[in-house]
């Protein structure tokens, strides 16, 4: 039963969306770049990444077994609150959820957003969205109150080792190979209003400490801006052509900017940076992303718990926890002249 004396009663998964057919894949993309000064040619090549894979996201298959995974864990463990599922981009939309949530008799509810980071779009833009879906909804919308960052959260730092330990496994060689973390990409100016940079810095250390690797290296995929403007870097491709040039043999990829696969994990490490560590020799095992990790899981708990019980928030390295609301001006978008 929902614990009554947290003040809450439901839990709000948020995540981005993706298409799950042909038939989406246009329309989601038209819902992603809205308001965005995006050439329609360049849409159209990044649906060819989509169809590359018939149109399928893997996204929202693994929000729905997080999702399960999760019912588990707080049906078993406490507190046992029913789970919403709301995306910025493709259905179920977040309107909707919202939307049945006032119909359930929803008040009050956490909201986990499937991002571990600060910054305009994985952070701001989130809670603009929550309130947008809000006032769509109208004066039954539920109140809704985002979980914090958990970037250097414990139990995210060892999801992230086990799933390198899981990939170094696949490799047979002696020599422990070099480490390589990735996130998205975002305009440096972007960057520059955040602290996205430092967040995926720390955690990439505290990962690669956990793991016992000295040689890491956090590099950036996916920019989909203009060559004018300067984006973080560098470049995965570009990192990957430098190690073979040093006579490296072995990668493995860490693809900690995610929480689950996204289409950019699964297009650009998979298939395209796959393509240049085969011209550059390199062999590249890709560690998976926390997904459904049972260490994982207990972290979402976790950050439940810091809401419901006034449990101690947990972190590691040297930020501390990241507060729970946001100052007015923190993870503000690019400034366009």
């Amino acid at each position: 039963m929902t614990d009554q004396n947290s003040g809450y009663d439901a839990l709000l998964l948020v995540s981005f969306g993706g298409p799950e057919g042909m038939d989406d894949v246009i329309p989601f993309l038209e819902n992603v770049l809205r308001g965005r000064n995006v050439p329609r040619e360049r849409m159209l090549q990044v649906a060819h990444h989509y169809e590359m894979f018939n149109g399928v996201s893997p996204i929202n298959e693994q929000n729905r077994k997080l999702i399960v995974a999760l019912k588990v864990e707080l049906e078993t463990n406490g507190p046992n609150l029913p789970i919403y599922w709301g995306n910025r981009n493709w259905h179920p939309l977040l309107p909707d959820a919202l939307r049945q949530m006032a119909n359930d008799g929803i008040k009050r509810a956490l909201a986990f957003v499937t991002s571990a980071y600060s910054s305009y779009s994985s952070c701001r833009q989130y809670r603009q969205n929550i309130i947008d879906a809000q006032t769509a909804v109208g004066s039954n919308a539920p109140q809704i109150e985002k979980l914090r960052a958990f970037y250097n959260h414990p139990l995210f730092i060892e999801a992230n080792a086990d799933r390198i330990r899981a990939a170094l496994s696949r490799l047979s060689i002696a020599i422990t190979p070099p480490l390589v973390f990735t996130a998205h990409s975002i305009p440096e100016s972007m960057a520059n209003n955040c602290e996205y940079v430092a967040q995926l810095t720390e955690t990439a250390r505290l990962v690669a400490e956990r793991v016992g690797i000295e040689d890491w290296k956090l590099v950036y995929q996916s920019r989909s801006g203009p060559p004018s403007q300067p984006w973080l870097g560098p470049d995965i491709s570009d990192h990957l052509r430098a190690l073979g040039s040093r006579g490296v043999s072995n990668v493995v990829l860490s693809p900690i900017g995610f929480v689950s696969d996204h289409m950019e994990v699964i297009h650009d490490l998979d298939v395209e940076a796959q393509k240049v560590a085969n011209k550059s020799g390199l062999k590249i095992v890709r560690a998976a992303t926390a997904g459904t990790h049972p260490a994982f899981l207990r972290m979402i708990r976790a950050l439940i718990l810091e809401r419901t019980s006034n449990s101690t928030p947990l972190a590691i390295g040297f930020h501390g926890p990241r507060r729970d609301s946001c100052p007015a001006d923190c993870c503000l978008p690019t400034r366009r002249p």
